[in-house]
């Protein structure tokens, strides 16, 4: 696969747990298939730049030849490494935002075309949550994990509708539901444009 970035390419992102010891044995090869699938399809990853599910979806996008993004809640590699203990392996590119971790939520959650959801407890909420008032196409990978369900109920108990959040217990099918989304929204968005101002104006 040609791993150079193409103009306009799409941008998936990956939240879920740094911490993973309450995802579930099978967790590693989910986050794995999850990074392939995303490659496969022709997109470029983003995490936050940390351990546990994002690097390992990092790891699958890696080695399916995909190109992969992170964004750090440090304001350098130093801090990124020392302070915050996080990793710089499998990523092409580390954007340093300084802003902690919820400014790092907001600057990365931003930065991406559609949001896909792993195993997490309340740093990836806060991602959803982003991705959500931004209304962004949401995807929701279902496992043994409870996140899954959190979301569910978190979604039965509000009152704003949304159709733009999938949920699928394959990474494959939940990343094709992804791209159909974003390609809707750029559709729709192009099929707006302004008519040029007339001599009556």
């Amino acid at each position: 696969m040609d791993t150079k970035a193409k103009s306009g390419q799409m941008k998936l992102g990956v939240s879920g747990a740094a911490e993973t010891g309450h995802c579930g044995i099978d967790a590693y090869d989910k986050g794995l298939e999850l990074g392939r699938q995303i490659a496969h399809a022709g997109a470029v990853l983003l995490t936050g730049a940390t351990t546990g599910f994002p690097l390992w979806a990092a790891m699958g996008a890696k080695e399916a030849g995909g190109i992969s993004i992170g964004f750090s809640p440090a304001n350098s590699e130093k801090e990124h490494i020392e302070t915050y203990n996080l990793p710089i392996e499998y990523m092409d590119v580390i954007v340093y935002t300084g802003f902690g971790y919820p400014g790092r939520d907001l600057i990365f959650t931003r930065s991406c075309d559609a949001m896909l959801f792993g195993c997490g407890r309340i740093g990836t909420i806060h991602e959803f949550t982003v991705a959500f008032e931004d209304k962004k196409p949401i995807g929701v990978f279902e496992a043994d994990w409870e996140t899954d369900e959190v979301i569910k109920d978190i979604l039965k108990n509000g009152h704003r509708p949304n159709d733009k959040i999938v949920f699928d217990t394959d990474p494959h099918h939940l990343v094709e539901k992804i791209v159909f989304l974003v390609n809707q929204d750029k559709t729709n968005r192009a099929s707006f444009h302004f008519a040029p101002p007339t001599d009556d104006a």
